[in-house]
């Protein structure tokens, strides 16, 4: 009995480690390729989808989690890494409609951005007003 209890321990202690504001990365994803497709110096649109990147790649970090939280430097690195993969992806993106995608899919990342923030939005929601038992 002792062993089995252990064992849930030791299961429950490694699933709550793994999915520390994994779902602001896809909604931070499109939205790096969303810019690099509509990129374009001096646009007020540009700039605010800068400010917007900024902001979403900073921020969840300071979302609530009951998980320890790693070393805001490391992470920042790794999204900043995402960040600027997701931006040459858009530009490549860019370079492809007409050519080899039809014009129709430059619509594609900015779909993908909305339905990834609802899901993110109502994940932390629920992370937020989920019952938590008294300890």
């Amino acid at each position: 009995m002792k062993s089995i209890t252990y064992i849930e321990q030791t299961q429950t202690e490694f699933a709550g480690n793994k999915g520390f504001v994994v779902e602001t990365t896809f909604v931070l994803f499109f939205l790096a390729v969303e810019l690099g497709q509509s990129f374009s110096f001096f646009a007020l649109d540009s700039l605010f989808l800068s400010l917007t990147l900024v902001m979403v790649t900073v921020l969840p970090f300071f979302l609530y989690s009951g998980n320890e939280k790693p070393n805001f430097a490391n992470w920042l690195l790794g999204r900043s890494l995402i960040v600027a993969f997701a931006v040459l992806l858009g530009m490549m993106f860019k370079q492809t409609l007409g050519i080899v995608l039809p014009e129709t899919f430059r619509f594609l990342p900015m779909t993908l951005l909305i339905a990834t923030a609802m899901i993110s939005c109502y994940i932390q929601f629920y992370g937020f007003l989920k019952l938590r038992l008294a300890r």
